[in-house]
């Protein structure tokens, strides 16, 4: 079959050759992919003449009823449970468990950040009081006032991070690239946003241009894109530079302990740490707080201990005249040592990227009452120390230990540094699950570790990547103000990108003060762009890591969503019209068998071309017909009650339904039950609520559930289309690579996890089909 926008061509049909583990639909991605629930089958249809996109608005005008199953749903508050929650008991307690999860990165940061920054040593003694002062005012500047009074605010639903960011702006704006609105999504709790009640002329130009500006949502997407391809690379970087500053300190026990011998040390340290992933290390995340809260006492009490015995006079560097002191003695040397001052800010961004098992509350109390004073107090006393000891600069903080503490600061320290680790691995595993409900990265497996806490997941492929990233990352550079080069990069770029939504979110969502904007860019925005220019300065010697790293991310990334949004396009075009269906129910060369078969696909704005395809090759139907498509919503979470839309294909006696199931981005996807049997028993409620109360109606709709009832145990047969996607004859040689290399090889080198909905392997059946796009 030709046409303009492509082909099908070669089409087999095919069964799933022996694998021993279930077997189970998934989208490229491993994404419940966005689609529109148009409903030129449905039983509200007035014309079936009428164009498409009118149909779509004319239906939907005059939509009587709510779409979800359960027209009474109760209104959820958010991500979690205690979201909202105003008991301080719950809050006090959430705001310790933060400690654990959220701040291992931020607080070993002590470990490196003098050393990193005067690499070249310290060549006046006010220097220290110059970088104090810096350190003092980025920390209370970027994660006091920028993160905790201001984008924690940004939230989505309780949930944080550059996605949450995008997706809110896709709730607000029709910047989506995916033509995947639908009026009945409006009506998920989640999706509604709190908006200020001022009308606001800035605000409506803003988002009038971002919704008719292709290239804007072209940017904004490869911005959330770039944004996750950063955190990946914080990933690899903050293991490596955790677990090597930890272990330098063995140069404190022994002389023998050589620079090669703690890289060896720290690989297998991370060797180890990686190994142990899959055995769900993320269920004791809240264990950790106690070994962190340890920690944060002892570099407090040693600051205190520093400061009163070596130079209490390093109190004076809250004043800011010391920093323009200091650039003016040192020039140029003080601008690139910026790129070691802003590793003090490191882990920043994971008090908005894990918000969603906190609260905003929560997260204020444990950064203003413990994080902030105990790492403000630490860098204190070692300036204090610095400045009777200047010479020994590259190893501060080892050697400014009282030395009876020693090897109890230094156990804790390696503790430390694997849990700060441990939270960036797992933040890397949450982000890419996040982006795979985009449709924005090749399809993986994703282990959900968990069953008490929400949102902890493991990704086999992306943890051996970590792992072999983070080994050759440490045993290359060796040293921290090595990878230090490159860790600033990542931490300041990804801050950057996050003041970037925030600033749209501002304009667009908030209606803020056009004054105030400008404040928030003047004051915070231009000082991580000058901590940007400064580490951009050390690109050549190791600054170039994370953009490699991001790199090839972006160009993984951009390749599986441009052939995802151009496989969905075809299909959208190509869906099979309601005449083709009766044509199809009332051809006597079509045989009809009884059972259950359940169609997977990514489309929900029509029947899928693959559907045709089928019935060409293997002229049987069953009695009974159900068309799935999974579709992720820009929201969090959608309520398991929500969460269901059913149509029904005319004429009734088909029994053909069709049925959009909508998922937040952090929803997990293997339920209690079996999908099977939760889709079952919404159809039977969709059934009796579609008839109404009228008796001879419901008599009617009870032998519809009878009828229902005897095909599901007759058998039931779940159907997924297996595509190969090739670039049409005249493609260009680009499009030709992206398509048949590029995207291929990540298809077929990738799992194929098809564990979504723990359908028996047996139950399984792929329709295989040939795109030439």
């Amino acid at each position: 079959m030709s046409t303009p926008g492509g082909s099908i061509r070669n089409s087999t049909v095919s069964t799933p050759i022996g694998s021993k583990r279930n077997s189970n639909v998934s989208t490229p991605g491993g994404s419940r992919r966005n689609s529109n629930f148009e409903e030129e089958n449905s039983d509200h249809i007035h014309s079936e003449r009428t164009p498409d996109h009118l149909l779509y608005e004319s239906e939907f005008s005059g939509l009587k009823r709510h779409d979800s199953l359960d027209i009474e749903a109760a209104k959820i508050g958010g991500h979690h449970g205690h979201h909202n929650t105003k008991d301080w008991g719950v809050i006090l307690r959430l705001a310790f468990q933060s400690i654990g999860v959220v701040y291992g990165d931020i607080g070993t940061s002590p470990l490196y950040v003098y050393s990193s920054t005067f690499t070249k040593g310290i060549k006046h003694e006010d220097d220290i009081l110059g970088v104090l002062s810096l350190i003092f005012y980025t920390i209370t500047l970027i994660p006091v006032i920028k993160y905790v009074t201001i984008v924690l605010h940004a939230n989505d639903n309780g949930d944080g991070g550059t996605f949450a960011l995008y997706s809110k702006l896709c709730r607000y704006a029709k910047i989506g690239l995916i033509p995947s609105e639908q009026p009945e999504d409006r009506e998920v709790s989640n999706f509604q946003l709190e908006l200020p009640s001022k009308r606001n002329t800035i605000s409506s130009k803003v988002k009038n241009n971002l919704e008719q500006s292709g290239f804007a949502k072209f940017a904004l997407l490869f911005v959330a894109m770039l944004g996750t391809s950063m955190v990946v690379g914080d990933g690899i970087l903050t293991p490596s530079i955790s677990v090597l500053s930890a272990v330098s300190g063995l140069k404190e026990a022994t002389d023998s302990m050589t620079e090669g011998r703690i890289v060896i040390i720290s690989v297998i340290i991370l060797i180890i740490l990686f190994m142990v992933q899959r055995f769900g290390t993320d269920k004791v995340g809240y264990g950790f707080a106690p070994i962190i809260s340890v920690w944060f006492s002892l570099i407090a009490g040693i600051g205190v201990y520093n400061f009163i015995k070596y130079d209490p006079s390093v109190a004076k560097a809250i004043n800011p005249k010391y920093i323009v002191d200091y650039f003016k003695r040192n020039g140029k040397d003080g601008w690139i040592s910026l790129g070691g001052v802003v590793l003090a800010i490191t882990g920043t961004e994971a008090m908005f990227a894990d918000l969603g098992h906190f609260t905003v509350k929560s997260i204020q109390i444990s950064m203003g009452c413990v994080v902030y004073p105990a790492i403000i107090t630490a860098y204190s006393g070692q300036a204090a120390w610095l400045r009777k000891h200047s010479e020994l600069v590259g190893d501060t903080f080892y050697k400014s230990l009282p030395s009876a503490l020693y090897w109890p600061v230094f156990v804790v320290a390696v503790m430390a540094a694997i849990i700060a680790s441990q939270a960036m691995i797992s933040g890397t595993f949450s982000i890419i699950k996040q982006s795979l409900s985009l449709g924005c990265f090749p399809r993986v497996q994703v282990v959900h570790t968990s069953a008490k806490y929400e949102g902890q997941v493991y990704i086999p492929e992306m943890n051996y990547l970590l792992m072999i990233g983070c080994v050759l990352v440490t045993a290359s550079f060796k040293t921290t103000a090595k990878i230090g080069n490159a860790y600033g990069i990542a931490v300041i770029f990804a801050e950057t990108l996050t003041s970037g939504f925030l600033v749209v979110i501002m304009l667009v969502i908030w209606k803020t003060n056009i004054l105030l904007v400008m404040l928030y860019v003047l004051v915070i925005s231009s000082t991580e762009y000058l901590y940007l220019s400064a580490v951009f300065y050390k690109f050549a010697k190791g600054g170039y890591l994370p953009f490699t790293f991001a790199l090839v991310l972006m160009f993984i990334m951009c390749t599986w969503n441009y052939v995802y949004r151009a496989k969905y396009n075809y299909e959208l075009d190509h869906k099979v019209s309601q005449e083709a269906i009766k044509d199809i129910a009332t051809d006597p060369n079509i045989s009809h068998m009884g059972g259950l078969a359940i169609f997977y696909s990514e489309l929900a704005h029509g029947i899928p071309p693959i559907f045709k395809h089928y019935v060409n090759n293997v002229p049987a139907l069953h009695s009974v017909i159900v068309f799935v498509s999974i579709k992720s919503l820009p929201v969090s979470r959608v309520a398991p009650e929500e969460r269901f839309l059913f149509r029904r294909v005319k004429p009734n006696e088909m029994y053909v339904f069709r049925c959009v199931v909508r998922y937040g981005y952090t929803d997990v996807r293997n339920e209690k039950e079996s999908f099977e049997k939760i889709l079952i028993e919404r159809l039977k409620d969709f059934i009796a609520f579609d008839f109404g109360t009228d008796p001879q109606q419901g008599r009617i709709a009870d032998e519809d559930v009878v009828k229902l009832d005897k095909a599901w145990r007759s058998g039931v047969v779940h159907l997924v289309g297996e595509h190969e996607i090739v670039s049409r004859d005249g493609s260009s040689l680009g499009k030709r690579f992206l398509i048949n290399y590029a995207y291929n090889f990540m298809k077929k080198n990738l799992r194929q996890s098809y564990s979504v909905f723990d359908v028996p392997h047996k139950k399984l059946l792929k329709v295989g089909m040939t795109y030439e796009l």
